[in-house]
């Protein structure tokens, strides 16, 4: 059995091309290449199985719900709601995948997918609309349109 390089007891007079991890502590996790922005590198929020969260979510790229998630407002690029997860409130995003359960309004300005094991309640707004299976709304849907655009948020300025 062939063995990668042995590990020096000593730093090495030359320079090394091996790998070195980015940071201590960060084992396992490659360092990202510059210059691609493919759907790995964007800005995920993970909420674990077992954790909630209530609030607003900025910057994040990509939301994946594991957990339970209650908003009155997220935006982001994509929403996926995996098999576990619960996602009660309002998001804007241009792509999202439901495996779990949706409870609210979601406004898919690309494609709302809702897999076998997916359930979406409340309003449904998208661009293309694909179910699996299995998948269940329950609700209303609207598709829109080239012409139309997703409602802006909700907001009302502070009076005074």
């Amino acid at each position: 059995m062939m063995s990668m390089a042995p590990k020096p007891t000593a730093a090495p007079a030359t320079p090394s091309l091996a790998p070195r991890p980015a940071a201590p502590g960060a084992m396992g996790v490659p360092a990202r290449p510059q210059g691609r922005s493919d759907a790995a590198e964007r800005r995920t929020l993970v909420v674990g199985r077992g954790i909630s969260l209530q609030g607003t979510v900025t910057d994040a790229e990509r939301l994946v719900v594991e957990g339970t998630v209650e908003s009155e407002m997220i935006q982001a690029a994509e929403l996926f709601v995996a098999p576990t997860g619960v996602f009660r409130g309002e998001v804007q995003v241009e792509d999202a995948e439901i495996a779990g359960l949706f409870d609210g309004t979601v406004t898919a300005r690309g494609s709302l997918t809702i897999r076998g094991t997916g359930k979406v309640n409340g309003t449904a707004r998208y661009r293309k609309l694909a179910v699996e299976e299995g998948g269940q709304m329950s609700g209303r849907m609207e598709m829109l349109t080239e012409g139309s655009a997703a409602p802006a948020p909700r907001f009302s300025p502070p009076e005074g």
